[in-house]
């Protein structure tokens, strides 16, 4: 059997995202860490996500038959482990921890936990 992953609840599939693309957010550790930006990727199986201009590598990328690649060492962004950020709330702009609360007709909003404002 297969892992299904840090995201998923045995009998519903995969759950609701904290962390969501466009959002912007605060690295916790590594060296990049107080650092703020925005989120480029998110890959929810792995528990990964990718920010715009935090944890820069460089890469040998190899010449290709193709004309728009670049050949050589290349520096781009890699990825970060979901637990290793924080949100930062739109309203009052403090990295917070993020929460989940029906709103309306059955649909389910993110919350900021410090102010209690909805995120969406």
């Amino acid at each position: 059997m297969t892992d299904p992953g840090p995201f998923s609840v045995p009998g519903q599939g995969i759950i609701m995202n904290k962390i969501r693309k466009g959002d912007n957010v605060k690295i916790l550790t590594g060296k990049d860490v107080g650092k703020t930006g925005i989120v480029h990727t998110v890959f929810p199986k792995k528990g990964k996500l990718i920010v715009s201009g935090i944890n820069l590598i460089k890469k040998a990328q190899r010449r290709t038959m193709n004309i728009t690649t670049q050949a050589g060492i290349i520096e781009r962004e890699g990825p970060i482990d979901i637990s290793n950020v924080e949100l930062v709330c739109k309203n009052c702009g403090k990295p917070t921890r993020v929460g989940f609360r029906f709103v309306g007709e059955g649909e389910k909003a993110r919350v900021c936990k410090k102010c209690g404002e909805v995120l969406d």
